[in-house]
């Protein structure tokens, strides 16, 4: 097993690995998900990313509306070596249509709360956060002095959000500090830097960012041809994202996160990884597998550090495929 330096995250006593896994993608069927998947494979890739050092996992309620954590759970129960950190979120709540929708209603999350300990099999959660802010002021503010409770019964160990604006980060902070911000952020998708990162970093917040891969997109693995055989029910084939105008943009991206890659032995998707880690507000990275040999090409990102040269190479063409986001 390889030992993966770790970084405090926020105001929590927990030192993180650079990525960890995230386990939106092996959720399955629902709103936004992404097609049928094996449990099976899941387990072996959450075992897999644990055997090369990761020591944190990334779920949510609504992936798979409890069906991540419950695989997340499974994986727990047949490893055998040191436990991973384990980080799930709220506030996304089905109706009878399998629809989603944000509540952050205090009832509510303690519910959430509830199951999730429940599916997960745990005593405490150790980072809990709310998914997706609420435009109701009152809502929002009533969610995370919930989950402030929630934290001093200790049912979960620390308190995170995620999707925030600074002006939503401010309003949660003045009721009770804010360990962490799980934001989105890649190569393609950088309106973070403006504001928000030099907001947490001022603040001590942790940053953990999502799909730094562009939810496969910069992986190397994505086609044309891939993106047309994606199955009906993944929320990617209908993302402007995988179609044009934007897709050719992303794919020649994609080749010079390759020519990178290729110099210094690393695959495109561990090269656009490691391109989110160089900020220096950013805590870590969560990445996603579905499959162990996935995570083989993912994980290296942890140790890769790119030269000046190499981030101008890569942001000059970042910047033309993000122009039209």
């Amino acid at each position: 097993m390889q030992k993966l330096q770790t970084k405090r995250l926020g105001n929590s006593d927990m030192s993180i690995t650079p990525v960890g896994f995230g386990a939106w993608a092996i959720g399955g069927s629902w709103q936004f998900g992404w097609g049928a998947q094996d449990d099976r494979q899941s387990i072996a890739a959450i075992h897999r990313a644990l055997d090369l050092g990761v020591n944190w996992i990334d779920t949510a309620a609504a992936y798979g509306l409890g069906h991540s954590e419950e695989v997340v759970a499974r994986a727990l129960a047949g490893w055998h070596g040191p436990r991973p950190y384990v980080f799930t979120k709220c506030g996304l709540r089905s109706d009878a249509n399998g629809k989603v929708h944000e509540v952050l209603k205090g009832d509510s999350i303690r519910r959430e709360c509830e199951d999730s300990l429940r599916r997960l099999r745990v005593d405490a959660i150790d980072l809990y956060q709310i998914h997706w802010p609420v435009d109701d002021t009152a809502e929002l503010e009533e969610g995370w002095a919930t989950m402030a409770q929630l934290q001093r019964e200790g049912k979960v160990r620390w308190i995170g959000v995620s999707n925030f604006n600074v002006e939503e980060l401010k309003r949660a902070q003045a009721i009770a500090p804010i360990t962490s911000l799980q934001p989105p952020y890649s190569v393609i998708r950088r309106d973070i830097e403006e504001e928000i990162l030099p907001f947490c970093q001022r603040e001590g917040i942790g940053v953990i960012v999502y799909s730094p891969m562009a939810s496969g997109l910069l992986t190397g693995a994505m086609t044309r041809e891939r993106i047309s055989k994606l199955p009906d029910d993944d929320w990617r084939k209908r993302h402007p994202d995988f179609n044009e105008p934007r897709l050719s943009a992303h794919l020649e991206l994609v080749e010079r996160l390759r020519e990178v890659g290729n110099r210094r032995g690393y695959a495109p998707g561990a090269v656009a990884v490691a391109w989110t880690l160089r900020h220096p507000a950013v805590t870590a990275a969560i990445v996603g597998a579905r499959r162990p040999e996935q995570v083989f090409d993912t994980v290296p990102a942890a140790a890769l550090r790119l030269t000046p040269s190499e981030l101008s190479e890569i942001e000059t063409v970042g910047e033309l495929a993000g122009r039209d986001q």
